[in-house]
């Protein structure tokens, strides 16, 4: 990356996607970075871990996942930095193998588990469909009969 002596790097609310640069630990005079508010996905860069004269970093509402890289400035920020993604470590009160326990739990229950509810929401659609259109047309069916008796009986 070309920008060494880049000191700030704020690129937040402009709806950017992809990942973070490899290499943006590179940038060793970087002191603030700001990409909040985009769609950034993929984990931090382990890089980033090599900034050592941040004061001022904020990669909330993004699409990030994995662990917060391992280093005493990451760590200092406060977790309203790191909102709004899924990712786990320290400052962060998630733990990282709490949240790979969850997803397999979660994708446990909905893939193999039989939803009951769903089926008796449908089944019961159905009759009440069914029924809803069958009896009145029998209904009528039955007044069109009864009128033409009458008719004929000159009642």
């Amino acid at each position: 990356m070309a920008l060494q002596a880049l000191q700030s790097l704020n690129i937040s609310n402009n709806q950017l996607t992809g990942v973070i640069p490899k290499n943006i630990g590179d940038m060793k005079s970087l002191e603030s970075f700001d990409v909040s508010s985009n769609h950034l996905s993929g984990e931090l860069p382990m890089s980033l871990s090599g900034l050592t004269f941040l004061s001022s970093f904020n990669v909330s509402f993004n699409n990030l996942t994995g662990r917060i890289p391992t280093s005493t400035q990451l760590q200092s920020f406060n977790e309203s930095s790191f909102f709004g993604n899924k990712l786990c470590g320290v400052p962060l009160t998630q733990i990282c193998g709490e949240i790979e326990h969850h997803k397999d739990q979660q994708e446990g229950d909905t893939s193999h588990g039989v939803d009951f509810g769903l089926i008796i929401s449908i089944l019961l659609g159905f009759f009440v469909g069914f029924w809803s259109i069958a009896i009145p047309l029998n209904v009528g069916t039955i007044w069109i009969s009864l009128s033409k008796l009458r008719y004929m009986l000159g009642c």
